[in-house]
């Protein structure tokens, strides 16, 4: 399912890179000013001492903020990307259901910033929280 409208790229798990579908970050609501997803956590994302490693919630950080910013920017032909990523790690967990909600914090017209949380919906405890600093930029050119 694409969440966004027909003239924005698809953000669905089933499109992501192999990297972005790793997370498990499922889009389920975008607009120019939040984005709402989902994500089940567990043992393929652990750290060798059996707890959701770090890079996860980075990579779910970014990837929500990324979306949301560049769904912002898509109808004026950009997209954004990340500049400044700052992630605190809250509470472990060795799995979770996790609900993820980023908010734009600012959107100007050559940066943007958001925040996101990531909270485990079993408890509704905050595990990560994050702050990205995207860069506006102009889609690439289209191959030839």
């Amino acid at each position: 399912m694409n969440p966004q409208s027909d003239s924005l790229p698809d953000v669905s798990l089933e499109t992501a890179s192999n990297f972005v579908a790793a997370s498990g970050l499922i889009i389920d609501k975008v607009t120019n000013t939040t984005v709402r997803g989902h994500a089940d956590l567990g043992s393929d994302h652990h750290t060798p001492w059996g707890v959701v490693h770090g890079g996860v919630y980075t990579t779910l950080v970014e990837s929500t903020g990324s979306i949301g910013a560049s769904h912002a920017v898509g109808e004026r032909g950009e997209f954004a990307v990340g500049i400044h990523n700052a992630t605190d790690f809250l509470r472990p967990t060795t799995g979770a259901s996790v609900a993820v909600e980023g908010t734009a914090l600012h959107q100007g017209r050559t940066q943007q910033l958001w925040e996101v949380i990531i909270t485990d919906t079993s408890s509704d405890k905050v595990l990560a929280r994050g702050q990205l600093r995207l860069q506006n930029v102009p889609m690439p050119k289209e191959a030839n």
